[in-house]
């Protein structure tokens, strides 16, 4: 299937390329999301920001709400059961620069399930569509498209993806985000893309099909399996913001593209981190950015011993220190990212365990 550029308008909006970032708590901060856009990446959510009030003024959701630099449009996600008080913090995110706003319907885990948000809502349907509807009457006075992301139902027994779509397609809903797995499932086993085939065919407005999306030539086999308007990239992301580029390339000619240079990488990272302090502070940026060197690193020779390090240090010009010195040696010995190493995938696999995507 040929990569259209400009093939995909979210309401009013148009975007770049239909190579989507996923929401994904604790990720997909702004430093985060403005990394995977200088790599290719034509539209990023925010991530999951409460529809609590008594929550709004916390310096989390004030973080996760901090939109500043980036590019339009600016998609907050929204989370909550309650239909009154998701059209309130839409109401609150859109005063505070949200130009697109975003359900989630398809965060799977236990402590947002638990409190029926997230993909607990589709089990109670008629409770899913009254939220849609507070939202969008909330957001369409206002010209502010509203988008959803879902998975294919609550279990394999109740696939319900297909009626909730046709539903929020008429409650006025401009795009419909599928993550191929049941809320059952979590991450669990294979992302099937049968049932967001379905959606696609159900449904007028833009779909994305998110799920499993690792490597260009899948990017490429779930665009012709479901027939999807865009593609939303998530845990592959992680470590690896390289990855729109690499997709959009092989989309586009069918060619492999080489591993991004060590010194580009070493660049990329080395910012990002210092972004990261910028929003986060010292003392909770250098804990929180952690995880992210992990992912970078964690294929790599010596890979290891960095993250192994980095654990113990506490202060941020060590941390941006030992990082530099890492991709330093690493560049007096390859030009190119290496292969990965033996332990790569098992440390990824268990890295990836801890985030979930919204």
């Amino acid at each position: 299937m040929p990569h259209n550029p400009a093939c995909l308008s979210i309401g009013q909006y148009a975007v770049p390329n239909r190579l989507f970032v996923a929401p994904m708590a604790g990720v997909t901060d702004r430093p985060f999301r403005q990394l995977c856009r200088q790599f290719g990446a034509g539209y990023a959510v925010s991530e999951m920001v409460t529809s609590r009030p008594d929550l709004w003024h916390t310096l989390k959701t004030s973080r996760r709400a901090d939109h500043t630099g980036e590019p339009g449009p600016i998609a907050v996600q929204i989370a909550g059961t309650d239909p009154p008080m998701m059209a309130e913090a839409a109401a609150y995110n859109i005063d505070r620069g949200a130009q697109i706003i975003d359900i989630n319907m398809g965060c799977p885990a236990k402590k947002v399930c638990n409190k029926w948000a997230g993909s607990a809502l589709m089990r109670d349907q008629a409770l899913a569509l009254s939220i849609v509807d507070a939202v969008v009457a909330v957001c369409a006075p206002r010209k502010v498209p509203v988008t959803l992301k879902m998975r294919t139902g609550w279990c394999d027994a109740s696939r319900n993806a297909v009626t909730l779509a046709r539903a929020a397609e008429s409650a006025g809903v401009a795009m419909i985000t599928v993550h191929g797995r049941t809320r059952e499932q979590g991450y669990r086993g294979a992302a099937e893309y049968e049932t967001i085939a379905a959606v696609k065919a159900a449904v007028t407005v833009p779909v994305v099909a998110n799920g499993d999306i690792t490597s260009p030539a899948k990017a490429r086999a779930v665009l012709a399996a479901t027939g999807a308007d865009a593609l939303m990239i998530g845990r592959a992301a992680q470590g690896a913001p390289w990855i729109f580029r690499e997709i959009a390339h092989y989309l586009d000619t069918g060619e492999t593209l080489a591993p991004p240079l060590v010194a580009e990488v070493r660049r990329a990272l080395l910012a990002h981190l210092q972004a990261h302090y910028g929003l986060y502070g010292e003392y909770s940026g250098v804990r929180s950015a952690r995880k992210h060197i992990g992912w970078y690193v964690r294929q790599w020779p010596g890979g290891d011993v960095l993250r192994q390090h980095i654990n113990t240090v506490d202060e941020a010009p060590a941390q941006w220190q030992a990082v530099s010195d890492y991709f330093d040696q690493l560049a007096d010995r390859f030009d190119r990212l290496p292969a990965p190493g033996p332990d790569g995938l098992a440390d990824a696999a268990a890295d990836n365990s801890v985030e979930h995507a919204s």
